[in-house]
């Protein structure tokens, strides 16, 4: 029988962890005293050159190689005091994604989602149901009787995404997830990893170099020459900084003045369908597109779409004058939002902010 993860207990705790590959001359040292704990509920995107360890001790962490020195606890338990039957079921509360989709090239998409799900809670019946739900969520309900052969890299890598996420993991561990990603199927998987952080208690443990995923962590892991160099819980400040510096207007402000308006923004959530402004009220804010897409319509009409790093409300903060349209979230809506004051404060400071809004502005019109 699976055994219950208590809720007060760290995810993974790993103590003074070394690693080493060969032995004797070829003996080979590639984890130096590796502590780290993570709790439920956290994103912890890992980064560092090739050839840190991050691979190793991703693969240690997730139980697929024998600790050699130190201590580690997964999901409340110490794997050392474990038989092998009982790591396989902690193995299974853990969702694996690997650089290497390994699927199985004989069965197609939904069946190969539909292997995992065998090993969970999910009651036959439901199989199916669940296997549809989450490749139409990573954008291939269109692809489900596909076999590996049929797919592009990319679709096969997000086959054994939904596939590593299908039975609701308490743990996901992944290596370079989003590598053979274009940008749009990197938010979406993304997305749903940080969904599952907020939904779900889930906690994830990343290797990346793709800088588009730091803007939704929670915590900043570096490594180098097999050491964790720093370890940083990322505030919101940062994250937003993260996230104005890939936005063309903000990309011209210094350090200093994307900071002072990251330390100003706040973050808003809104549901698919809800109004953020309505034409002829009073504009008091900027809103920037973190995730999700709105509808901007004037007079009844749709006349422009905007998505993540784009933003609006810029007009009568500029003019003076009312809302000039009214914007609706076409999809759950995620946005850092600047009040009036902040925002005139910012263009006060700022001669580069202040004229690239006002092209925005000029080109809008």
């Amino acid at each position: 029988m699976p055994y219950a993860f208590p809720a007060s207990a760290p995810a993974v705790r790993a103590e003074g962890i070394d690693f080493h590959y060969g032995q004797g001359d070829s003996r080979n040292q590639v984890l130096f005293d590796i502590s780290i704990e993570i709790p439920p509920g956290q994103l912890v995107v890992m980064t560092g050159p090739s050839g840190s360890g991050k691979t190793t001790l991703l693969t240690l962490i997730g139980g697929l190689r024998t600790l050699q020195q130190g201590r580690l606890e997964l999901l409340g338990q110490d794997v050392t005091q474990l038989s092998a039957g009982e790591l396989v079921l902690v193995r299974r509360q853990i969702g694996f994604i690997f650089q290497m989709h390994n699927l199985f090239d004989s069965l197609s998409a939904i069946e190969n989602v539909r292997m995992a799900l065998q090993l969970g809670p999910f009651p036959p019946a439901e199989m199916h149901g669940r296997a549809q739900e989450i490749l139409e969520q990573l954008g291939l309900g269109h692809r489900v009787d596909y076999k590996p052969r049929s797919l592009s890299g990319g679709q096969r890598q997000r086959v054994a995404i939904a596939r590593a996420l299908a039975n609701y993991p308490q743990l996901v561990l992944a290596d370079e997830p989003t590598a053979a990603l274009d940008m749009h199927a990197t938010r979406n998987v993304v997305s749903r990893l940080k969904d599952m952080t907020v939904d779900a208690g889930t906690a994830i443990l990343m290797v990346t170099h793709d800088h588009r995923i730091i803007e939704l962590a929670d915590r900043l892991v570096h490594m180098v020459d097999g050491r964790i160099v720093s370890d940083v819980v990322l505030s919101d400040a940062l994250r937003i900084c993260e996230f104005l510096k890939g936005v063309d207007t903000f990309k011209s402000l210094t350090p200093s003045e994307l900071t002072n308006i990251a330390e100003k923004v706040t973050r808003r959530h809104y549901d698919a369908g809800d109004v953020v402004i309505r034409e002829g009220d009073e504009g008091d804010e900027l809103f920037l597109i973190s995730e999700g897409e709105v509808e901007v319509e004037r007079q009844g009409h749709e006349v422009a779409r905007l998505g993540p790093a784009e933003f609006f409300g810029e007009s009568a903060l500029i003019s003076g004058e009312p809302r000039n349209a009214t914007v609706v979230a076409t999809k759950p809506l995620d946005a850092y939002v600047l009040g009036k004051a902040d925002f005139r404060a910012a263009i006060e400071q700022s001669a580069s902010f202040r004229e690239q809004l006002r092209r925005v502005y000029f080109q809008r019109h």
